[in-house]
């Protein structure tokens, strides 16, 4: 069962918050009336007055759209330090899959999955045992893997529901080795970037340095991988230019000071705000000013190190390991841009950050005790990102002609919708509902061989003899090489049962099939 706790939701936005942001558009917006009245008082048959009037107008409706036609979208992270074991049985708990309202997005990073040479080579050739449950438990859901990233043992995958892959774009990911003097990356950070409707996030998993000690070797560590991590897009090349940043994963601070007895005793009195005084990432945040950039949910759930594999005690060891928050979700919202803009020093925030916010909201902030298989317990952080969509067009259109059956041929078209960095390596593949990730596909056809299409031009492709036998649910998905995504899906339709389908009997020597 889940140590839970209900705490008033966290939340943050681009703009500053919501409160003083509601109160300055309703300002600038009585303002703005202000003036329309003042137009409409003197308001005569010349031009200049009625383009005074609908230029005013203009003005006002358009403060009024810029807080509207938002819409939230659920994420759900998990960390969790799996002590190079092999994953439980069941993670449905952990996923919350049956949470309403559904989620949107999967962000999953683990620390130290197993990864002897060996083992890490194979798992580079092939999903690793913990990629390979996360996508057979979501995949039922409707959650397509999107990519991962892997260093040694640290991994991050990201899942998204089907209808939002073609507006997850500009996907790129990196890494940065700390342990071992850099070289085997038993220690440090990979991340994923991407755009999801325009905006631009990233997600750094992190594993720092151990130990009571070394808190500020850790935040060394942090700043280095800051430093060091870069992706090649030229409007957000580090990972602070993107606007929300999530950072998270075995960050290692301790509790410091408090002793076992007095630590035991206000955890098992479920007294956790007793701790937070000497947790080291709260402490170090009270005078790291890249730290205060960030923010966290109250700690009102249990230390998530060390325990007892598959028990719910604390370390029973000869070490005794101090519990500790160890595992951790953090965010930040991109400071607003400001420029000056006259001799007075006045400011004025950037288009985007004004017509485009994006608000971050907490719901939940948690860690799943039931889960034994490492001494760490994964921690489970729940948002809600709302913002207006900046991005509603895919960048291709795909449709479906007549039935299909692998009985005969089957003919499809595509059209390019907007320029994109398109190319003969493209694909299309055939898609069973329930697809894992983009490749896997019972067949695919490629794009136009001789030269890349041109925008709204209707491409026709056949695919001869290599539909499946069996009827079932498909979509086709348009694969981009240069963007390594699915960019594009069909409507969903059926493909029909062949003629050389191989019946089963119903019921074979009184046994139903």
């Amino acid at each position: 069962m889940s140590d839970t706790f209900d705490f008033p939701r966290v939340r943050t936005d681009s703009m500053s918050s919501m409160a003083s942001q509601s109160t300055s558009a309703r300002l600038i917006l009585r303002q703005r009336l202000a003036q329309l009245l003042t137009c409409l008082e003197d308001l005569s048959s010349d031009d200049e007055a009625n383009e005074e009037v609908s230029r005013t107008l203009d003005e006002a409706f358009h403060l009024c759209g810029r807080y509207t036609n938002r819409e939230s979208f659920r994420l759900h992270m998990v960390t969790w330090n799996v002590s190079t074991a092999e994953p439980p049985a069941d993670v449905r708990t952990l996923l919350q899959l049956d949470s309403q309202p559904a989620t949107d997005l999967y962000v999953i990073g683990l620390q130290e999955v197993k990864a002897t040479p060996v083992r890490y080579v194979s798992d580079l050739i092939a999903e690793d045992s913990w990629s390979l449950l996360f996508m057979d438990t979501l995949a039922p859901m409707g959650y397509i893997k999107v990519t991962s990233v892997r260093m040694q043992g640290l991994l991050l995958i990201l899942f998204a529901k089907q209808a939002h892959l073609p507006f997850i774009r500009d996907i790129q990911s990196t890494y940065t080795r700390t342990g071992l003097f850099g070289y085997w990356g038993n220690k440090g950070g990979v991340s994923v970037r991407f755009s999801f409707y325009g905006h631009m996030l990233c997600f750094l998993n992190c594993h720092l340095a151990a130990h009571m000690n070394y808190a500020l070797q850790r935040m060394d560590e942090f700043e280095y991988i800051l430093d060091m991590q870069d992706f090649d897009m030229y409007n957000t090349p580090n990972v602070l230019d993107h606007k929300v940043v999530f950072w998270f994963g075995d960050l290692n601070f301790r509790i410091a000071d408090h002793g076992m007895h007095f630590l035991r005793s206000s955890i098992n009195n479920g007294r956790f705000n007793l701790l937070w005084d000497k947790d080291q990432l709260t402490m170090m945040k009270k005078k790291e000013p890249i730290l205060q950039e960030f923010e966290e949910g109250p700690l009102r759930f249990k230390p998530t190190y060390k325990f007892d594999r598959f028990s719910e005690t604390y370390d029973t060891s000869g070490k005794k390991r101090k519990p500790a928050w160890t595992d951790r979700i953090l965010w930040r919202i991109k400071p607003k841009a400001v420029e000056t803009e006259d001799e007075n020093s006045s400011t004025t925030s950037s288009v985007d950050d004004d017509e485009y916010p994006v608000k971050v909201m907490q719901d939940m902030y948690t860690s799943d005790v039931s889960y034994g298989v490492s001494d760490h317990k994964p921690v489970i952080g729940t948002f809600n990102l709302e913002m207006r969509k900046k991005v509603e067009t895919p960048l291709v259109t795909l449709t479906v002609d007549g039935h299909w059956s692998a009985d005969e041929d089957a003919i499809f078209t595509y059209t390019i919708l907007e320029n994109f960095e398109s190319s003969t390596w493209d694909w299309i593949g055939l898609y069973k509902i329930g697809f894992k990730s983009a490749s896997d596909y019972s067949t695919f056809a490629w794009v136009k061989d001789d030269e890349v299409a041109a925008n709204g031009e209707v491409v026709t492709v056949h695919i001869k003899n290599e539909l499946p036998l069996l009827a079932g649910d498909y979509v086709l998905g348009y694969y981009s090489t240069n963007m390594q995504t699915l960019i594009a899906f069909s409507p969903t339709f059926q493909i029909l049962e062949s003629k050389r389908a191989v019946k089963v009997p119903e019921n074979i020597n009184g046994h139903e099939k």
